[in-house]
């Protein structure tokens, strides 16, 4: 078994190569902002997901390096056109793509990078490529899918925490469970298993993305990697805000309605006000008490998955890896 520091090492060391082959590629204006969006780095958390699955089954995990390329770049596509609908300028403590090139160029380079995905999961050898890229296809849809469930609910008072939670199983986890179950498909895997690390897959995806809207207000920003308060200053419906308009008494909610609405507002003073309210309500303990029972569930499914734990005992510490992150 492969360690994630190897995996995580591998897959860096096949995503430079494609950086590299993307920079010398023509016209430079469509590839080289491929390459920069994949030169930001992270965890490659999702490419390791796939391999890792692979690997529980087969050792030869250099096969399922295309598919899990694909999932990285489909991945990294889907942060390019969301920094744009956000207007996030900042992209792990780096200009996002369409601040440091232009909005047209961004929409052109990651439609680009939707089309590549699939080549690169073409080029992966598997007797299951049918499935792999029907898996593949009814993700994408999803995550867009969720990515206008959370333009939507931005317009919308009414949006239930089960509306949110839909929205960000959709937007968020059924990439990271979908990587699990490819990665498990590349190798042949039962289908009892592969069903149970989506599931693993899916549960911890919703922790991530929980405790990723968390972050978002508690973070320390050098390490966030983006600007504290982001959510609150657009609006984000988040498990924080719709938990808080719960919880609030009638004067405290109409506070935080007024700063919904605002159109003209100081950020720092907003996110501050909003923050208060949290802190008031005891937001910051109830959400990780929401993240705990879902990185539970994924833990309790982990030990049904019929595999030797020392063979899957990685995963269990990808999983940790995940839920302890400040970042």
């Amino acid at each position: 078994m492969y360690s994630i520091k190897e995996l995580q090492s591998l897959i860096s060391s096949e995503v430079d190569n494609e950086i590299r082959l993307l920079n010398s590629l023509e016209p430079k204006n469509l590839y080289e902002p491929v390459g920069y969006a994949l030169s930001m780095g992270g965890k490659r958390l999702r490419p390791v997901m796939v391999l890792l699955a692979y690997n529980l089954f087969n050792d030869s995990v250099e096969k399922v390096i295309p598919a899990a390329i694909a999932i990285e770049v489909f991945h990294n596509f889907t942060l390019l056109h969301d920094d744009m609908m956000d207007q996030a300028e900042m992209r792990r403590n780096s200009l996002s793509v369409y601040k440091k090139y232009n909005e047209n160029i961004a929409i052109l380079s990651g439609d680009a990078m939707s089309i590549m995905a699939y080549n690169y999961l073409l080029n992966c050898d598997s007797s299951n490529q049918v499935s792999m890229i029907r898996l593949f296809s009814e993700t994408a849809l999803e995550v867009c899918e969720g990515q206008q469930y959370d333009m939507d609910f931005e317009s919308r008072m009414d949006v239930s925490i089960q509306e949110y939670l839909n929205m960000i199983r959709l937007k968020t986890a059924v990439l990271l469970a979908g990587s699990l179950k490819m990665g498990a498909l590349a190798a042949n895997a039962p289908e009892k298993m592969t069903a149970q690390l989506y599931d693993f897959g899916l549960n911890l995806g919703i922790a991530f993305q929980l405790q990723d809207d968390l972050l978002d207000v508690f973070a320390v920003q050098e390490k966030f990697g983006k600007k504290i308060g982001g959510d609150i200053a657009s609006n984000k419906k988040t498990f924080l805000l719709l938990k808080a308009l719960e919880l609030a008494d009638l004067q405290t909610k109409s506070i935080i309605q007024d700063w919904i609405q605002k159109k003209e507002f100081k950020t720092e003073i907003k996110v501050k006000a909003i923050t208060d309210i949290y802190n008031e309500l005891n937001i910051k303990k109830i959400t990780e008490n929401c993240i705990e029972d879902f990185y539970q569930s994924a833990l309790d499914i982990w030990e049904k998955i019929d595999v030797e734990k020392e063979r899957k005992a990685e995963l269990l510490e990808l999983a940790k890896m995940i839920m302890s992150r400040d970042h």
